[in-house]
């Protein structure tokens, strides 16, 4: 992903609206923003025309409104992202960030349970397979 074809963080938002419930038309995505701040139906709607330009989204016209869709998966866009922050903000650790991540929100059972399998399963992907015999 292009430096331009960056998401700003409304437009992260948005992505994320669209990726979770599917295309929509701008007042729904505009009710499901995750941050919770009011914006006006214009301020979603010259965002997604921006998005537009940049290939993240597109649009199919139903009736008189606009249903707005993604364009790119949500690992086009996390993969750079993450990459970028794990960089910048933990100096490529990934340990430091997890180590950050867990102490910086509250991690129930299932979550715990959750992070234990994601690392079982990197470290299974990690190690070659046993030599077979012949």
């Amino acid at each position: 992903m292009s430096q331009r074809s960056k998401p700003s963080d409304l437009e992260l938002q948005v992505l994320t609206v669209l990726w979770q419930r599917g295309p929509l038309p701008v007042a729904e995505i505009r009710e499901a923003v995750p941050d919770g701040k009011a914006r006006a139906y214009t301020t979603i709607l010259s965002v997604l025309q921006v998005m537009e330009k940049k290939g993240l989204v597109d649009h199919t016209t139903k009736g008189q409104a606009n249903i707005y869709h993604p364009l790119v998966k949500r690992q086009q866009v996390m993969r750079p992202l993450m990459r970028e922050m794990l960089q910048n903000l933990f100096g490529g650790s990934p340990a430091k960030a997890v180590q950050s991540l867990l102490e910086s929100s509250p991690v129930d059972d299932q979550e715990m349970a959750e992070i234990r399998e994601l690392l079982a399963a990197a470290e299974r992907k990690k190690k070659p397979a046993p030599p077979r015999e012949p």
